[in-house]
């Protein structure tokens, strides 16, 4: 398909190193978007960046922790200092840590917080101000929260996860009740069962299994089906916002 509305944009994605955030940054940049790349990893991040010019894009690696408001900081520094303000914002950096309730993991309910609740709102703090501007100029501006089906489907031992996808599909909500008068787009989107890296951070040999034997018993999406996905929702016209959007394989229920 052709997304010819995202040429000239600057994008923001985070978690762009692997999964859903690198399909999307690639896709964005193939389709003529500026993309400032964002994630821990600086090496996959260098690799991606060539990858992209390779293909005649343009793409900047910026190594960030967004759980860490400083590094945030310095982050937007760099981005506005090369490709000036953004009008296209993926929160696409997560972490998926299930373990029973009972296990008491503080340490993973710390990371999953600090991760995907904590730092979407840094992301948020640092570029609604270039999405209120860029939409003030007559452009688009896109806001994009990936959550998880999770956030409103019961999975036993994943309830902190579920709980902070939950808070993020309900702030995405509350968000646009701000920034849609302002003609700032914000999009939710909840993927069901997808293709990527995020459970290959489980450390709970039983749950991994399940894990493993619902990717042998379902046709899963693919990380590019998410992009893909993102690339059409920011590409619509600008009075147009698929505010809400669930996407799961077709065999999940």
């Amino acid at each position: 398909m052709s997304y010819k509305n995202l040429s000239g944009r600057t994008a923001v994605v985070t978690g762009a190193a692997s999964g859903m955030g690198e399909a999307t940054a690639r896709l964005l940049a193939a389709h003529g978007a500026r993309v400032a790349l964002l994630a821990r990893r600086g090496d996959r991040l260098a690799e991606l960046t060539e990858k992209i010019t390779a293909d005649g894009g343009q793409a900047l690696a910026v190594q960030v922790d967004v759980t860490d408001q400083e590094s945030i900081t310095r982050a937007t520094e760099r981005i506005h200092r090369a490709y000036g303000q953004a009008d296209l914002v993926v929160n696409g950096a997560g972490v998926m840590l299930p373990n029973p309730i009972a296990d008491g993991r503080d340490d993973e309910w710390t990371r999953m917080i600090d991760t995907n609740l904590t730092g979407a709102l840094h992301i948020v703090r640092a570029f609604v101000p270039d999405l209120i501007a860029a939409a003030a100029d007559g452009r688009p501006a896109d806001l994009i929260n990936i959550s998880s089906i999770g956030a409103h489907v019961a999975f036993p031992n994943y309830a902190v996860y579920g709980a902070t996808k939950a808070a993020l599909t309900h702030l995405s909500a509350t968000l646009r009740t701000e920034l849609g008068p302002r003609n700032v787009r914000v999009t939710n989107i909840e993927p069901g069962l997808t293709g990527t890296e995020l459970g290959g951070h489980i450390d709970n040999t039983e749950l991994s299994r399940q894990l493993d034997g619902m990717f042998t018993e379902i046709d899963a999406l693919t990380a590019d089906d998410i992009a893909d996905l993102i690339a059409y929702t920011t590409s619509r016209p600008a009075r147009v916002n698929l505010r809400q959007v669930v996407i799961l394989p077709t065999r999940q229920a």
